[in-house]
């Protein structure tokens, strides 16, 4: 159907624009990912923010009501709990913005949606410490600065987005003269670019021109259950997967005032690996019980019940579902003071991380960024009342620091690491003996600077990047996405970056290898070091990651 010359919008056009928006994303996905500014592997904006909004519309989706506001509401909660990586929290906080701007409205006037942009916009800002134009920020704050002049009651929903657009195009093609890393790299904000696809597909629906989120990007359809795996002789020994999102009501609670650790502690008498939250006024809730009907009559005192899923995990107790199951929230630990939270990969770092003292290892880096579900979950698992966690990643950061503002049983300090080399550093000087939270995250933070770490990976393209020519396919040492060494070969890039982060001042070199490196390699770099740093300590660790052929800390 064509939308063009309609004035409102219901709750029904508003899912079929978003999740054309999400369809065009889609499409675009890989090319998102090539607007990678810096030349490296695995460039992931574009999937970042598709599973974003791909978690908005699964929850969107189940939402009955032809109304804009419980549309926009249920699209934000999804997009929240899914976001991962900056522009994907980003993303869902200007979504989230949107829903408040819409609070209260069935049926959308033009005026509406621009008061809704307008608060996507001022969400989005104040959750960036500090915005930068250039960005995803830019291309979303300035058509709806340059068009407000121009609407009129008289305004279709057409009009109203084909302004849009054009403004968006325009906004997107300035962003390298607003950010100088974008034009040395000769690319365009990828954030922008793919909020731009997400108008753009909505602008395809308003002229009825309908796009396929294909199988495997909607919710997966209930498969039929398998009941010959719980006979009427078993013994029901696992109990039920319960989750649900409860929507606090004024007339059952102070909703402004209601602490999520209510539940907690209500829910630790019947069962186990719990999670609860608020955001606003809804309650994320997910329990292991055998009695889940218990539950859902504990919380209904507070409010009432947007989604409820129940699943026998009987029904689950094979061979493949074991295997999954390892990778589901588990029971609480006992509560400890101090916890450490590491986001790394690669099984030999990782391993190397629990050695250190890390209690809990999120999987995750470049081109793997963790969603804020993923945090929330692990922090519930640790059960300490001060987590500190090491992101290790700049664009994992902003979706640890949401994650901490949201979760609200524990004190969550993060600690502003940006590669592992920094963790490492940290945590080889783990102490928690002052037993004082502000004490042990600052000595921390002054123990990354002990560290100077850079990575090694293949280009993926030609680019002059600060003052280093760079090859496509060439290999580039780097540090902190500063580019300081270019070289066919991956042993001459990696000592080439050794001198320039002044390896001549250090005492100490480690070299991680990547899961291709080959013996060869291996004895090639310990010539290296034995016949140009010989004064060194010297340290190896098979760490196995992705992406980078070496990760050199130097101390």
């Amino acid at each position: 159907m064509n939308y063009y010359d309609f004035k409102l919008v219901d709750g029904c056009m508003f899912e079929k624009f978003a999740v054309n928006g999400a369809a065009k994303l889609r499409q675009n996905v890989k090319e998102i990912n090539d607007l990678n500014v810096f030349p490296i592997p695995d460039g992931d904006t574009g999937d970042n923010m598709y599973r974003t909004i791909s978690g908005g519309i699964a929850e969107m989706e189940k939402e009955p009501a032809n109304s804009v506001c419980r549309k926009a509401q249920a699209l934000a909660s999804g997009m929240l709990f899914a976001a991962r990586g900056n522009s994907g929290v980003i993303l869902s906080q200007i979504f989230y913005g949107i829903s408040l701007g819409l609070e209260g409205v069935e049926t959308a006037s033009i005026s509406d949606m621009i008061k809704a942009f307008e608060s996507g916009v001022k969400r989005a800002y104040d959750t960036v410490v500090t915005p930068v134009e250039g960005t995803i920020l830019t291309v979303a704050r300035e058509p709806i600065e340059s068009i407000i002049d121009l609407i009129s009651e008289d305004t279709t929903i057409g009009e109203f987005t084909d302004l849009i657009l054009k403004r968006m195009n325009a906004s997107l093609a300035n962003t390298p003269e607003l950010l100088d890393v974008l034009k040395e790299a000769g690319v365009i904000d990828s954030g922008g670019a793919g909020l731009y696809l997400i108008a753009e597909g909505a602008y395809e629906a308003i002229k009825g021109n309908d796009l396929s989120l294909e199988d495997e990007a909607a919710p997966a359809a209930p498969q039929a259950v398998d009941i010959s795996l719980f006979g009427k002789d078993d013994k029901f020994e696992f109990g039920y997967c319960t989750e649900f999102l409860l929507r606090l009501m004024s007339a059952k609670t102070d909703v402004d005032a209601f602490d999520a650790q209510v539940i907690i502690d209500y829910l630790e008498m019947i069962g186990d690996s719990i999670v609860a939250f608020k955001n606003d006024s809804v309650v994320k809730v997910h329990v292991h019980t055998m009695t889940p009907s218990k539950a859902l009559e504990y919380c209904q005192q507070f409010g009432e019940f947007l989604t409820v899923k129940i699943e026998n995990m009987m029904l689950q107790h094979n061979e493949h579902e074991l295997k999954k199951a390892a990778a589901l929230p588990k029971a609480k630990r006992k509560r400890v003071r101090h916890a450490a939270c590491v986001v790394a990969t690669g099984s030999g770092i990782i391993e190397i991380f629990k050695e250190l003292g890390a209690d809990h290892i999120i999987d995750g880096g470049q081109g793997k960024n963790p969603s804020i579900k993923d945090f929330v979950e692990a922090f519930d698992e640790i059960n300490a009342d001060n987590i500190y966690v090491f992101p290790n990643n700049s664009n994992i950061f902003m979706a640890a620091q949401q994650a901490g503002r949201l979760y609200e049983n524990s004190a969550i300090h993060i600690i502003p690491s940006v590669n592992i080399g920094q963790a490492y550093a940290a945590l080889s000087m783990l102490d928690y003996s002052s037993d004082d939270a502000e004490t042990i995250e600052n000595n921390f933070v002054e123990n990354m600077d002990y560290a100077l770490t850079g990575m090694v990976c293949k280009a993926i393209r030609s680019v002059e990047y600060n003052d280093v020519s760079v090859k496509n396919n060439d290999y580039i040492g780097f540090t902190n996405k500063k580019v300081l060494s270019s070289d066919p070969d991956k042993i001459a890039a990696l000592k080439a970056l050794c001198d320039a982060l002044g390896i001549a001042d250090k005492e100490i070199a480690t070299v991680i290898y990547g899961a291709d490196a080959t013996d060869e390699d291996k004895a090639r770099v310990r010539e290296t070091f034995g016949s140009y740093y010989s004064g060194m300590e010297f340290y190896e660790i098979d760490g196995k990651q992705e992406v980078y052929d070496f990760i050199v800390i130097l101390e």
